[in-house]
C-alpha cells in the first residue's frame, strides 16, 4: 500500500528519516519543475528553484500543519523562491540597462511572441495563479492556499491570466508568430 503525502510528512517529522521525504520529492519533483519552468522560462533556474524549494520544505517540515495539501504547501515555497529570483533578476536587469545606457549600447531584444513570452508578460500573481491551476493541476482553493491569497482573488487572477494569454496567442497567430497552434488551457 502506497502512503499518502500526509503519512509521509508525519514519518519525516517523527522519525526524522530522509527516506519519507525522498518519496515526497520523487512524487512531486516533476510537477514542481514543470511549474517553475513555466514561471521562469529558464530550465536551469527552474531546476535550481525546485531544489531550493525542496531543501526549504525539508528544513521546515516541522512547520507543516496539514491545513492544506503538502503539494500546495510545497508550491507556495516554490512561488516565494521564484518571486525572490525574479526580484534579483529585475535588479540585475536594471543595473545592466543602466550600464548599457552609460556606454551607449542597447540591450538585444526579441519581438516574437510565444506561449512562454505570453506567460512572462503576465503579472507574477496572474502567472502563478494560472500555472498552479492550469499547469500544476491544483484546485482554486489549493492555489489560494499556496499563494496565501483569498479564493476569490485567485479565481479572478486565473480568469484574467487566461484572457490575456488567449489574446496574446491570438495576436501572435494573426502575425504568423511562433505561438501558432499553441493552446491555452
Amino acid at each position: 500500500m502506497e502512503l499518502g503525502d500526509i503519512e509521509l510528512v508525519t514519518l519525516a517529522k517523527t522519525a526524522r528519516t530522509s527516506a519519507a521525504f525522498e518519496t515526497l520529492v520523487r512524487r512531486h519533483q516533476s510537477a514542481l519543475r514543470a511549474f517553475l519552468l513555466r514561471m521562469t522560462g529558464d530550465a536551469a533556474l527552474s531546476d535550481d528553484l525546485a531544489q531550493e524549494a525542496f531543501l526549504k520544505a525539508f528544513r521546515a517540515i516541522e512547520g507543516f500543519r496539514g491545513g492544506s495539501s503538502f503539494r500546495s504547501w510545497l508550491f507556495s515555497i516554490a512561488i516565494r523562491e521564484a518571486q525572490m529570483a525574479q526580484r534579483k533578476s529585475a535588479a540585475q536587469s536594471r543595473i545592466t540597462n543602466a550600464a548599457a545606457e552609460l556606454d551607449g549600447t542597447e540591450a538585444p531584444r526579441e519581438f516574437s511572441i510565444d506561449l512562454q513570452r505570453a506567460l512572462l508578460s503576465l503579472s507574477a500573481e496572474e502567472r502563478a495563479a494560472a500555472l498552479l491551476c492550469d499547469a500544476a493541476g491544483l484546485s482554486h482553493a489549493e492555489a489560494a492556499s499556496a499563494m496565501g491569497a483569498p479564493l476569490g482573488t485567485v479565481k479572478t487572477l486565473v480568469a484574467r491570466a487566461r484572457e490575456k494569454l488567449r489574446a496574446a496567442m491570438a495576436s501572435d497567430e494573426e502575425h504568423g508568430g511562433a505561438g501558432k497552434g499553441a493552446a491555452c488551457a
